[in-house]
C-alpha cells in the first residue's frame, strides 16, 4: 500500500452508494423459487387449479392427473431446493437445474401434451445457458452430517405437507378419518403403501402418487448427501500457524485481537508477498473474518484482495467482525464495502491503573473483602506452569463453563495451556479448604493472550460457582498489578457491544430514539450480556477503542449477524454431542478447538 493508511475522520463513515442492481443469478433464483411455489400449490390444492389462478397454473409443469400432480409436487420442491444455490451462483445447482428443466419440459409434453407448459421450463432454461459463466461458485464446506439433517428436515416437511395433501379433498373423503388415521395414511404413503384413508374416484391415486413423490424426494436427497464426497472446512495447518506466528512476532503489537487469529478452527489467506494475512471461518455461507489483517499494514490490500477473491469463488458473503478504525478504513477503501461501529474494546493502561480514588471504591472494597476471606492470587506465564497444574486448569475451565455450548470467536483462542502458547498469561485464585475439591484449592481462572511484547488481551474467565462473588474482579486487579513484572504496559479486557449507545442513552437529555434503542439493548441483555459486559468493563476505568463490522450491503446484515451468533456460540445448529464424549474426545492437530466463554454475569 504505497500511499499508507488514508487520513480520515475519527470514525469510519458508512459509504453512500446507490442501490446495487440485481445479478442474473439472483433473478434466476427468484424465478425458480416462484415457479417452485406455484408448482407445489398446483400439485397439492385442487381448488387452486380451478380458481382464478387456473390459467396461470395450467401452463406450469404438472398441473393435472395423478402422475402430473406428483410431478408438479416433485418439480416444485426440487426447484425450491435449487433456488438458493442458484442465487449464490453455485455451479452444482446450475447443473441440477439444467438437467431438471428439460426433464420437466419433456414431462409436460408426454403427460399433458402441453406446449405452453414445456415452453415455461425452456424459458427458464435459456438464461441459465446464456449466463452459464455467472454460475461458477465452488461448493461450501460440508460433511455427511448434513445427510442426517436433511432426512430430519425433509421428513418433517413431508409429514406436514402430506397432512395437507390428505386433508384438502374433504368432498372426496369416505367417512370421517381421525387425525391419527390421517397421520398413519401419510406415513404409509411416504413408503409407497396404502393407508386407512379412502377417497372417491381417482383422488386416491392422486394422493398416493403425491405422498410417494414426497417419500422418494426425501430418500433420494438424503442418499445423495450421504454418498457425495465430503468437503471439510479449512483449518490452520502447522505451516499456516508458523507463518502467522512469525507475522505476529513482527507486527503483533498493532492489534489486540491479533493472537486470536491462531484459533485452529479458522482458515487463512496470505497476501502475494506473504507479509500479511486474513483469517476467517465460513458460517452459513458467510466468510467471517475477525479483527484486522495480520502483518505489515502496507501488505494488507494484497491479503484483503485474496480474501475477496476467495469469497467470490465460493459465492460467500464477505464480512469482518471487530476490526479497528484503521482496519475499517483499509477494508472500505480497498473493497468498497461499508463499515458501521459495532462497539468498544476496553483497554487499561497499566501505568495509569490504581485502586485509589472514589471511582474505584467498589472494586477496591470487593477485592479487600475477598482477600480477607482467605483467597490468594497467582499470575504466571503458561510456560512457567507444570503439566499437572495445567491439566488441572484445563479440566476446571471445561467444568466451570456456564453453558453446554462454548462461546467465543473474535476474542477467544479456544484452548488453554498449549505448548505453543507459552507467552500466554494465566491468573488463578486459590483458597485452602478443609476438604480439597477435584481441582485442589483452585477457585477461578483468567487466561490472557499476548498483544505484542508489552500487552495482553483477555481470553477466558472461569470460576467455581461455589466460590465467593467477585473472583473476576480480583483476578483482573491481580493481573494489572503484576503486569510491570512481565514488562506489560496495557491490558485489553472484554469487548462491549453498542457501548456508546448504552452510555449516551442513560445520560440526561438523551432523546426518545436513543432512549428507546438503549431500552431494547437492555432487554436483549437478558440473553446476550450486552449491558453487563459494558458495566463490568467500566469498573476498571478503561479507555474505549471502537470496533467495527464491515459488510457488503445492508441486506446482508441480518445474515451476518446470525452467522456471527453461530460463530460466537449463541446459536448452535449442529447436532449435539453428549457431554461425556466432549470430555473424552481429543481433537486432532488441525481440528476445531472449542472457543472460550467470558463469564461475566457469574462475577
Amino acid at each position: 500500500m504505497s500511499g499508507g493508511v488514508p487520513n480520515r475522520s475519527s470514525r469510519v463513515r458508512r459509504l453512500v452508494r446507490g442501490p446495487r442492481p440485481e445479478s442474473v443469478p439472483a433473478l434466476v433464483g427468484r424465478a425458480c423459487a416462484l415457479v417452485g411455489l406455484l408448482d407445489v400449490a398446483a400439485g397439492v390444492f385442487p381448488r387452486f387449479r380451478h380458481s382464478r389462478m387456473h390459467t396461470l397454473a395450467e401452463v406450469l409443469p404438472g398441473s393435472f392427473g395423478p402422475f402430473a400432480a406428483a410431478l408438479s409436487l416433485s418439480a416444485g420442491i426440487l426447484l425450491l431446493l435449487l433456488a438458493h444455490g442458484l442465487k449464490r451462483s453455485k455451479r452444482r445447482a446450475w447443473r441440477a437445474a439444467v438437467v431438471l428443466l428439460p426433464a420437466g419440459a419433456a414431462a409436460q409434453f408426454v403427460y399433458r401434451h402441453s406446449v405452453v407448459g414445456a415452453l415455461i421450463s425452456i424459458a427458464l432454461l435459456v438464461p441459465l445457458l446464456v449466463h452459464r459463466d455467472q454460475f461458477a461458485a465452488l461448493p461450501d464446506p460440508r460433511s455427511r452430517w448434513r445427510a442426517l439433517a436433511n432426512f430430519v428436515l425433509m421428513g418433517a416437511g413431508s409429514l406436514g405437507l402430506g397432512l395437507v395433501i390428505v386433508s384438502v379433498h374433504p368432498n372426496r373423503l369416505i367417512g370421517d378419518p381421525s387425525l391419527a388415521d390421517r397421520l398413519t395414511h401419510v406415513l404409509y404413503g411416504l413408503f409407497g403403501f396404502e393407508g386407512p384413508v379412502d377417497y372417491a374416484g381417482s383422488t386416491s391415486w392422486t394422493v398416493a402418487f403425491s405422498l410417494g413423490a414426497l417419500g422418494w424426494l426425501t430418500a433420494v436427497t438424503t442418499i445423495y448427501l450421504a454418498l457425495r464426497p465430503e468437503h471439510p472446512a479449512a483449518r490452520l495447518t502447522e505451516e499456516d500457524e508458523s507463518r502467522l506466528r512469525a507475522l505476529l512476532d513482527r507486527h503483533g503489537r498493532r492489534d489486540s485481537l491479533g493472537h486470536f487469529a491462531l484459533r485452529r478452527d479458522k482458515a487463512v489467506v496470505f497476501s502475494p508477498s506473504g507479509k500479511a494475512a486474513v483469517t476467517y471461518r465460513v458460517v452459513s455461507g458467510v466468510m467471517l473474518a475477525s479483527g484486522d489483517p495480520i502483518g505489515d499494514v502496507e501488505a494488507w490490500p494484497g491479503a484483503i484482495e485474496r480474501f475477496m477473491d476467495e469469497a467470490r469463488a465460493h459465492s460467500w458473503t464477505p464480512a469482518v467482525m471487530g476490526c479497528s478504525e484503521t482496519g475499517g478504513e483499509v477494508w472500505t477503501r480497498e473493497t468498497g464495502l461499508d463499515a458501521l461501529e459495532l462497539g468498544d474494546e476496553a483497554v487499561v493502561d497499566v501505568e495509569d491503573f490504581s485502586l485509589a480514588g472514589r471511582a474505584m471504591r467498589n472494586v477496591r472494597q470487593m477485592v479487600k473483602r475477598i482477600e480477607r476471606a482467605g483467597y490468594e492470587t497467582r499470575v504466571r506465564r503458561v510456560r512457567d506452569l507444570g503439566e499437572a497444574e495445567l491439566d488441572r486448569i484445563r479440566r476446571a475451565a471445561e467444568d466451570w463453563r456456564g453453558t453446554d455450548t462454548e462461546r467465543g470467536f473474535s476474542m477467544a483462542l479456544g484452548r488453554v495451556g498449549d505448548p505453543a502458547d507459552g507467552d500466554c498469561l494465566i491468573a488463578t485464585a486459590h483458597k485452602a479448604d478443609e476438604i480439597p475439591g477435584p481441582y485442589g484449592d483452585l477457585k477461578a481462572i483468567l487466561h490472557f493472550v499476548p498483544w505484542g511484547p508489552d500487552g495482553v488481551s483477555l481470553d477466558l474467565m472461569r470460576r467455581d460457582r461455589a466460590a465467593d462473588p467477585g473472583m473476576n474482579e480480583l483476578l483482573i486487579v491481580a493481573a494489572l498489578q503484576a503486569a510491570p513484572r512481565f514488562a506489560l504496559t496495557r491490558v485489553s479486557l472484554n469487548f462491549a457491544m453498542f457501548r456508546s449507545a448504552l452510555a449516551r442513552g442513560e445520560k440526561i437529555g438523551a432523546g426518545p430514539v436513543l432512549r428507546a434503542w438503549r431500552g431494547l439493548l437492555v432487554f436483549l441483555s437478558r440473553w446476550f450480556q450486552i449491558e453487563s459486559l459494558y458495566k463490568f468493563n467500566a469498573k476498571f476505568q478503561p479507555r474505549w477503542e471502537p470496533r467495527f463490522v464491515v459488510y457488503r450491503a445492508s441486506g446482508d446484515l441480518p445474515r451476518i449477524g446470525f452467522a456471527a451468533m453461530q460463530a460466537e456460540g449463541f446459536v448452535d445448529l449442529a447436532l449435539p454431542l453428549p457431554r461425556f464424549l466432549r470430555h473424552r474426545t481429543k481433537p486432532a492437530r488441525v481440528c476445531a478447538h472449542r472457543p472460550a466463554e467470558r463469564d461475566v454475569q457469574a462475577a
